[in-house]
């Protein structure tokens, strides 16, 4: 063999060797650790939500340590970055569960995030996929211990989270027997209306293009229609969420019927793919499919929020019960009325999308025994229509105008209780 032959033989076996020896490091040492990319903290009375979103599952363990009270997060294969030990700027002194957050690098394999704790907390954990923009999430949900000084006796929305988490939801529901209570609503008693203002915490819904959000919109429109409910000397008024706060859609039908609800009013402003749609709309449910190809795409997105904010793997017993009772046409049908009573007040003070009300499978529709319809106040994704939105000017109307529509529902005979 030549000298020129042995010496190309041997340049291929080293440049074999390089590229074996960089293929193991690539696989080993210098293998890139899951990236956390962003930490967001909600706080609200009834829980706070910590979410990372990484660019791959995290792998994790968790555990609580008392005196002081903290909860210590594991995370695998990970390295400290900026953004993790950024996170402790985000915690609001008014949270009432957390004191205050640190992370750190526990070994070469391992970071660690510190939750120093106002007071002692259940914390439910869930792992999310990729979905909406939104990449691997990592949610930590703190509630209040049972008993704890932040434990809202009066409200029964931690009870039906807990409830929600372990699968049971329909065992915080009143018997069918009870539901509706029982004489005449505005004559025999006060009539009780649930508002929900769509989205909230993570799920901000849809986003106009001066970045106006849509759950900051109509939770602002709903205080104005709590406000003026609360004058009615007949009417009785509930929100499902008067905080930024993430509340699971089922959750929101739940507490309705857990307060007996005679009406369920969901609030919302959303987007649609082409900027020039407008106007304001009502849209009741349907149990045999949308009424329009944009009830069935706006039917989709609003459901989808809970894919958003984190479906628990729980509820699913009280849902087909629903959608059994639902086969029961006098709830829908007393909707469409009701919802045809609030669109022609939209009427006066808006530009209707359409002057009928459309139905869709929503899911946040979806009470067995709750006349209950769900508002487009206008699109945010129109730029005029988002201008008006922001205006506590429009805000006001659309709330005097959903209370006109309620009135008049009641008025025609509308929703006899105890039927």
């Amino acid at each position: 063999m030549t000298d020129s032959h042995h010496n190309s033989g041997r340049r291929r076996l080293l440049r074999g060797a390089a590229a074996a020896w960089l293929l193991s490091l690539s696989r080993t040492g210098m293998a890139a650790p899951p990236l956390v990319v962003a930490v967001r903290i909600w706080p609200a009375a009834s829980y706070t939500r910590i979410t990372l979103e990484s660019r791959a599952p995290l792998q994790y363990r968790q555990f609580i340590l008392a005196n002081p009270d903290r909860l210590v997060v594991d995370i695998q294969d990970a390295r400290l970055n900026s953004v993790l030990a950024g996170a402790g700027q985000l915690v609001s002194e008014a949270d009432p569960y957390i004191r205050r957050m640190r992370a750190g690098q526990f070994d070469q394999r391992t970071a660690r995030v510190v939750i120093e704790l106002k007071q002692p907390v259940q914390a439910r954990f869930l792992a999310l996929p990729p979905v909406a923009g939104f990449k691997n999430r990592l949610i930590m949900d703190l509630y209040p211990l049972a008993g704890s000084r932040s434990a809202l006796q009066d409200d029964p929305l931690l009870a039906l989270l807990e409830d929600y988490n372990k699968g049971d939801l329909a065992r915080s529901l009143p018997p069918e027997s009870q539901a509706p209570r029982a004489g005449k609503a505005g004559r025999d008693r006060p009539i009780i209306i649930m508002l929900d203002p769509g989205h909230g915490g993570e799920d901000s819904g849809a986003i106009g293009k001066f970045r106006t959000r849509e759950k900051d919109v109509v939770l602002k429109i709903a205080r104005h229609l709590r406000a003026l409910i609360e004058r009615e000397p007949n009417m009785k008024v509930y929100m499902t969420r008067n905080e930024d706060v993430f509340i699971p859609l089922k959750v929101r039908v739940a507490k309705a019927r857990r307060q007996r609800a005679d009406l369920f009013v969901s609030i919302h402003a959303d987007a649609f793919t082409n900027r020039a749609a407008r106007g304001a709309s009502v849209f009741a449910l349907s149990t045999k499919g949308a009424t329009s190809a944009a009830a069935r795409f706006l039917a989709q997105t609003q459901n989808a929020a809970d894919e958003v904010g984190g479906v628990s793997r729980s509820g699913d017993r009280y849902l087909d019960h629903a959608l059994f009772d639902l086969v029961q046409t006098a709830t829908v049908k007393d909707s469409l009325k009701f919802g045809g009573a609030v669109l022609h007040h939209l009427g006066k003070i808006a530009h209707l999308h359409k002057r009928s009300v459309d139905q869709a499978g929503f899911a946040v529709l979806k009470a067995p025994d709750i006349p209950s319809i769900l508002v487009e106040t206008a699109f945010i994704s129109n730029v005029e229509e988002e201008r008006r939105l922001r205006t506590t000017r429009y805000q006001q109307q659309v709330a005097q105008s959903i209370l006109a529509g309620i009135k008049s529902y009641f008025a025609s005979g509308g929703v006899i209780s105890g039927r």
